[in-house]
């Protein structure tokens, strides 16, 4: 990037009125007016909540205002911030509050009744809005505080809770880096430097997608980081998309196939009508993009869709327009700071071309799966990490993915785990087995299907499935969800108890 200052605490001390953030409600707070916040906030964790370098705070937050600041501060307090998908149920919270010792949980309203369900009186709540379900307000974070910066301003990290093999989600945790926050900020425009960006680029970057989602988070701050002005959306449509970049001239966004596929579903004349002139950096990378959904949004907006493959546990390969216009399909090479193999079963390096598991690392980067040392050590080779995608790469060093090894659905990309919905699944007295498959989705890539038997006493199966869904969604987000229940006499397993899930396809009685 050409300009050298690099950092959200640099900008606001010297463009303190240049707009930082244009609200959802389109509302807006200069870099001067969000950094005072952030200071307050800083100065909250440490004198009102006794919070020390290196503990945790949970944010289950829509994207707002409140959970920038919220962000901004923790990344110069030293602290973990694990943000937290608003649509999980209280039973999920629970798990990642208790498994990431949280010591601070901070909610909008919307997640507020869930969040101090979850927390059971064992961590305090912090709504940004007005307490209904016994949580303290805002003012618990910040009142008397003073809205100058810490004298110390270590750099905090991200502990992303990614779902697990073994049903239960593990939070992806790096050390600390020992750096201030200044310092650490540089982590967070690599990517941009990798794709070529310059500081134009975030004149205006919409915010479409979560923030609770390490693919939007690390893009949405990397642009106040490089000086830009964020536009919100708390709620993605694809008109809404088409009208906010047309109105604020979005130069910038970050989006998954999913959002494409939806705006390539308008009526031809509203994509006619829609002027998406002002768009020069479109990311996308959470899930994989079929080639012709790609080619169409490319045809439309441009030349300016660039890829990114990776995951929070891994490293990252880059795609820019005209490579992967030569290169259909690929999801890019290696960024500078990554290294890629790809390798058998027995952790051989194959040939070019040849498939096999991926695996790579960022940089020096240890990273560790929190309270779970057996997960780490079993994903790892020779310092490089896998989260189980199958793949190859071509004579020109592009990597293609052709499947996973692990069984994980991608659903309009975000990451299910078939073992967290059949745990759901089988925790119901009138489910004898289950298991839990992908099936293809024109609109989301893959929704999760079970298959299932019914246990002796079960009533009949319109019945016990439709008393099983109100089970599992007492349980698991919406996005987990089974979307059709597949009733069998049996479930095809071998003598040792393995499920053949290959053969799950036969639907003698099939219950949506």
């Amino acid at each position: 990037m050409t300009d050298e200052r690099v950092g959200f605490r640099l900008w606001a001390q010297a463009a303190p009125e240049q707009t930082a953030i244009i609200a959802a409600d389109d509302s807006s707070l200069t870099y001067g007016e969000l950094f005072a916040e952030v200071n307050r906030i800083s100065h909250g964790f440490r004198e009102l909540h006794g919070l020390r370098e290196g503990d945790t705070v949970a944010c289950v937050m829509t994207n707002s205002v409140g959970m920038v600041a919220l962000y901004l501060a923790a990344m110069q307090s030293g602290l973990y911030l694990v943000t937290v998908n608003y649509h999980l149920t209280r039973h999920e919270i629970a798990h990642i509050l208790a498994d990431s010792g949280t010591r601070l949980a901070v909610v909008s309203e919307r997640a507020e009744e869930a969040v101090v369900a979850a927390a059971d009186g064992t961590v305090p709540v912090v709504v940004d809005g007005t307490p209904a379900f016994g949580s303290l307000p805002w003012s618990a974070l910040t009142e008397g505080m003073p809205d100058t910066s810490p004298e110390a301003t270590p750099a905090g990290s991200l502990m992303m809770y990614t779902s697990g093999t073994t049903g239960r989600p593990k939070g992806v945790k790096r050390p600390l880096s020992g750096a201030d926050a200044d310092t650490g900020a540089r982590a967070y425009v690599w990517l941009f430097q990798e794709f070529g960006m310059e500081r134009p680029a975030f004149a205006r970057w919409l915010v479409s997608a979560p923030l609770y989602h390490s693919a939007n988070i690390t893009p949405a701050m990397g642009a106040l980081h490089a000086g830009g002005t964020m536009v919100l959306m708390d709620g993605w449509t694809p008109e809404g998309f088409l009208e906010r970049v047309q109105r604020h001239g979005v130069t910038g966004t970050s989006m998954v196939p999913t959002h494409f596929h939806r705006l390539l579903q308008l009526p031809e004349d509203v994509r006619a009508a829609a002027d998406v002139s002002s768009l020069r950096y479109v990311l996308h990378g959470a899930a994989p993009c079929p080639v012709e959904v790609k080619r169409r949004i490319m045809d439309w907006f441009g030349p300016v869709v660039y890829e990114y493959y990776g995951s929070t546990e891994v490293g990252t390969t880059v795609a820019r327009p005209e490579e992967w216009l030569a290169h259909p399909g690929t999801v890019g090479r290696p960024a500078s700071i990554s290294t890629l193999r790809i390798l058998d079963s027995n952790g051989e390096e194959v040939p070019t071309g040849e498939q096999g598991i991926v695996y790579m690392r960022q940089g020096e980067d240890k990273v560790e799966y929190h309270n779970d040392p057996g997960k780490t050590e079993g994903s790892r080779r020779d310092g490089l990490l896998t989260v189980w995608d199958v793949g190859y790469v071509d004579a020109d060093g592009f990597l293609y993915l052709t499947g996973r090894a692990s069984e994980m659905i991608v659903v309009g990309g975000v990451n299910v785990y078939p073992a967290e919905i059949e745990s759901a699944v089988l925790s119901h007295p009138y489910v004898g087995d289950a298991g839990v498959v992908p099936r293809a989705d024109e609109d989301l890539g893959e929704v999760p299907v079970v298959h299932l038997v019914l246990g002796r006493g079960a009533p009949p199966p319109d019945q016990a499935v439709a008393e099983l869904r109100a089970h599992v969604a007492e349980r698991l987000a919406a996005v987990k969800r089974p979307r059709d229940y597949v009733v069998h006499e049996a479930l095809p397993r071998d003598p040792n108890g393995k499920l053949y899930k290959a053969r799950l396809t036969d639907v003698p009685q099939e219950v949506s």
